[in-house]
């Protein structure tokens, strides 16, 4: 009787251990609808899988001994002059140290494979889309059709995208968790950002850096449409928009802050709207 209490209670003991180790997991990362978001759940997994190695014997053997050697159990061996032994010094350093080596290894390798900058390679031509963090709300333009859109981006899905990014305000965070890479937005530069996705829906974009009043409301909805034929009609649906951004006193009104602000479509954007935002941060420029 007393030993199946004891299974059921390093059974229970160990359930809890593996919800509270998986409390922290956001369930897009672990659902990946992208090529990059893909790569990089097996990153974390592979990850997660190595540090158990050390962390479920430590947590096992804390429960074990705590109970084995319990005051009440009088036939656990008392050994109070115990103080080494080689077998164990050669586990706890040999085998942790073979773990960091291979996160290393697995690291370096994994940082430049998936580094934000670097081209997909694809057979479809990529699709640019230009973004910009506003207070607190996301601009997105579309150079080459020549409109553009607010909290709201859609592209096809198997092709790539190319993100150009970049700030209006204080530093920001652009993040699809379920396409893949976070990359930061910085007012007077550009950084790049490639995705592509293996999956059509309707996914959650965010900002996962703290940007003031608004930020949690700063969230954008990201369609990946089946086919480009979708999306072509999409963008005849943006361009009977009666908005429009075609200098920088237009961008200047939509660029105050305002919060949880629903979409927006502009038909015409100004071809150099995106590089002056960028420019107007310029030393020169002031």
């Amino acid at each position: 009787m007393r030993l199946r209490n004891n299974k059921k209670f390093l059974k229970n003991s160990l359930l809890m251990i593996v919800i509270f180790l998986l409390n922290g997991c956001d369930s897009a990362l672990l659902n990946p609808k992208g090529q990059i978001a893909l790569q990089q759940r097996s990153l974390i997994l592979t990850a997660f899988g190595l540090m158990l190695i050390v962390v479920i014997p430590a947590i096992l053997m804390t429960i074990i001994f705590s109970w084995k050697y319990r005051e009440t159990n009088k036939k656990a061996k008392y050994s109070p002059n115990w103080s080494h032994s080689n077998k164990v010094e050669i586990v706890i350093w040999i085998i942790p140290i073979l773990i960091i080596l291979f996160l290393g290894i697995l690291t370096w390798k994994s940082t430049h494979i998936l580094e934000p900058s670097k081209p997909l390679v694809s057979n479809i031509e990529p699709l640019e889309i230009d973004v910009v963090a506003l207070d607190w709300k996301w601009l997105f333009i579309y150079p080459k059709q020549g409109i553009a859109t607010i909290n709201q981006v859609v592209f096809p899905i198997a092709t790539p995208v190319t993100f150009k990014v970049t700030s209006n305000s204080v530093m920001n965070s652009f993040f699809i968790p379920t396409l893949g890479s976070q990359i930061y937005a910085m007012a007077g530069m550009q950084t790049k950002l490639h995705l592509i996705a293996t999956e059509p829906g309707v996914f959650n974009g965010i900002s996962s850096n703290f940007s003031g009043r608004g930020f949690s409301g700063m969230k954008f909805k990201t369609i990946v449409t089946k086919n480009n034929k979708i999306f072509d009609l999409w963008i005849l649906q943006v361009k009977t928009s009666q908005n429009k951004l075609t200098n920088m006193n237009d961008f200047e009104k939509l660029a105050l802050p305002s919060e949880n602000n629903p979409v927006e479509h502009f038909s015409i954007v100004n071809p150099k709207l995106f590089d002056s935002i960028i420019n107007k941060f310029s030393i020169s420029h002031k």
